[in-house]
């Protein structure tokens, strides 16, 4: 699943008429590829949250929840053969996972033989992993460790999350393994090209090239936010004009 960088790109150029790509080099047009990916990605979100406001649609195919779910669900993923290295305590650094975007679900393994210290009933448990809860702040984790009956257990784990999307998690009991679903973020674009008699030539063999990841039906938005970035840099009233009309109808399709 992917749009192609070059399809979009002579798009692009068509409509703005610039076929000596002498307002829209490559490389501004890799810029605002990677800046219009990112803001149709970001808006996934946002309109997910919108849509699980109203009722869903029996009809799978028309269901805008469904949907924009099937857009994000490229961005999944399941790292089923990888485990986060935990550090001492339980932390664990999401620094270290490349393109983070969003939790999904933290999953945690405990391999070892455990005692009775507030955790549970002494026990052995294998490879199996158990869903950890996630709490909302350290407070809330401080009043669960003290509690002999809500707190957290082999069984039933929890975590912190702190220092924002970036920063660590704090998981309770400190697990001997770690694995973490996760929604990353788009790789950027790239129009990859050669010289030519002074004119950018398309290179589909760049050892960079790299198309837009999103879903195929992103395309006609992906020419008119990059026409709308295009048109403010060259300073061009109507092919900015003619991009936020494009973008404004397309938004009141989308959610009427």
């Amino acid at each position: 699943m992917a749009v192609s960088v070059d399809r979009v790109y002579q798009t692009v150029l068509a409509i703005a008429n610039k076929e000596q790509r002498g307002y829209i080099t490559p490389q501004e047009f890799n810029l605002f590829a990677t800046y219009a990916q990112n803001e149709i990605f970001e808006q996934y979100f946002y309109d997910l949250n919108q849509f699980r406001r109203i009722p869903g649609n029996s009809t799978i195919t028309s269901d805008p929840r469904d949907i924009i779910e099937e857009k994000i669900s490229f961005f999944k993923v399941n790292p089923s053969n990888q485990n986060a290295e935990v550090g001492p305590g339980g932390y664990i650094d999401l620094s270290s996972i490349t393109n983070l975007h969003k939790l999904e679900t933290v999953c945690v393994s405990y391999d070892t033989v455990v005692s009775s210290s507030g955790y549970g009933s002494s026990a052995t448990y294998g490879d199996g992993y158990v869903v950890a809860e996630e709490l909302n702040s350290a407070a809330e984790m401080k009043s669960y460790m003290s509690s002999r009956v809500a707190g957290p257990t082999y069984t039933r784990p929890v975590f912190v999350r702190s220092g924002g999307q970036y920063g660590t998690l704090d998981i309770k009991p400190a697990p001997a393994k770690v694995k973490i679903d996760y929604i990353r973020k788009p790789h950027a674009p790239n129009w990859t090209y050669i010289i030519a008699n002074n004119k950018a030539l398309w290179n589909p063999a760049g050892l960079d090239m790299r198309h837009f990841e999103l879903h195929p039906s992103e395309e006609k938005n992906l020419v008119v936010k990059i026409l709308l970035l295009a048109g403010i840099s060259i300073k061009d009233n109507t092919v900015a004009s003619f991009a936020a009309g494009k973008e404004a109808s397309t938004i009141q399709q989308e959610k009427s």
